[in-house]
């Protein structure tokens, strides 16, 4: 993954072979923990979205490089100590070995002007839709299908039913501390 500054990337994951990787409430509240400890340090998290076998993240980077702990990490980095962590819990939880997630964690840059292909995670397949959108819509479709997640899958009716997602924020239900909620609107009222 290739992070630059004052950019808005659309990270994801999922189990691999399309398999569980939140088993009960708490993984998830434990998930958003360590994502605000080792994310973070390097962005804004806009959007998020932790469905039962795949996880999604909107973040807008404000350090590629920075102190976590006293040391100096990359965000690449910071990812990867985060995931890596969140499987060690989860094998030991669940008394399982090896990997949790899919080799690559995927990161599509949402307002780089060469972005004209969505390639988004959908029951645990991958995706691609192609579509002629603007730089400037790609961050709201995706802002969208990320909320959507749970309503397409029939987990729920409407997006703020769905308590693992931002989209209670959003809507006032929650005061979430995880997004930045005001870069977001800021961002995505241009659109």
């Amino acid at each position: 993954m290739n992070f630059e500054n004052g950019y808005i990337y659309h990270v994801f994951n999922q189990g691999n072979n399309g398999q569980i990787i939140f088993f009960n409430r708490e993984n998830k509240l434990y998930f958003l923990r360590k994502l605000k400890q080792f994310i973070s340090p390097h962005c804004k998290v806009l959007a998020w979205c932790l469905m039962p076998n795949h996880f999604h993240l909107m973040i807008y980077v404000t350090n590629v490089e920075a102190v976590e702990k006293e040391k100096s990490r990359t965000l690449n980095h910071s990812i990867g100590v985060f995931l890596r962590g969140y499987t060690r819990a989860i094998n030991i939880q669940e008394a399982r070995t090896g990997s949790l997630f899919k080799a690559h964690t995927k990161a599509e840059c949402l307002n780089c002007s060469t972005s004209t292909e969505l390639s988004f995670i959908d029951k645990g397949k991958e995706l691609g839709l192609t579509r002629s959108i603007s730089d400037r819509e790609y961050p709201q479709v995706c802002f969208n299908y990320i909320h959507q997640n749970p309503v397409k899958a029939k987990m729920v009716i409407k997006a703020e039913d769905y308590e693992f997602s931002s989209a209670k924020d959003y809507l006032g239900l929650r005061e979430g501390k995880l997004i930045d909620k005001k870069l977001a609107e800021e961002y995505l009222s241009l659109i």
